[in-house]
């Protein structure tokens, strides 16, 4: 039985954001300071990614561990009232994710996501493997 009446739940979950989110922020104002410019949330490519360097075709994802699955099993919400409901709606995102990245692949994008907590626990390396993958292109492109 879910603790709050269905007014608080709805403000709750109203309140949760899909952009703009700390995960994304930290992200960004990290890229931003070592000075990689990108585009936000373009409606243009396919999945509306978080980040996106336009020349590089470089397309980056922040995902929330709870909403896209890490570490999923189908016993996740076992005890939950609303288990069905949260099964089918992890799934979903994870059958999502796997779409929009071949999709993009097949655009001739470079796909990067990284999980909430990988950027939270050391950001550092998240933006070394982004910078890594831009400089390759650079190398393969003759841009600098």
């Amino acid at each position: 039985m879910d603790r709050h009446s269905k007014i608080q739940r709805s403000n709750n979950m109203r309140a949760i954001r899909s952009k703009n989110t700390r995960i994304e922020m930290m992200l960004r104002k990290e890229l931003w300071r070592r000075g990689l410019r990108y585009r936000v949330n373009c409606k243009s490519v396919y999945g509306k990614p978080d980040i996106l360097f336009v020349r590089a075709k470089i397309a980056i994802f922040c995902d929330g561990d709870f909403w896209h699955g890490k570490d999923y099993n189908e016993n996740t919400f076992a005890r939950s009232d609303n288990s069905e409901f949260w099964n089918k709606k992890i799934i979903r995102n994870m059958e999502r994710d796997r779409n929009v990245n071949e999709t993009l692949t097949t655009q001739g994008y470079i796909v990067l996501r990284f999980w909430e907590s990988d950027i939270v626990k050391d950001i550092d390396l998240c933006c070394r493997i982004i910078e890594k993958v831009i400089c390759n292109f650079s190398k393969t492109n003759k841009i600098m």
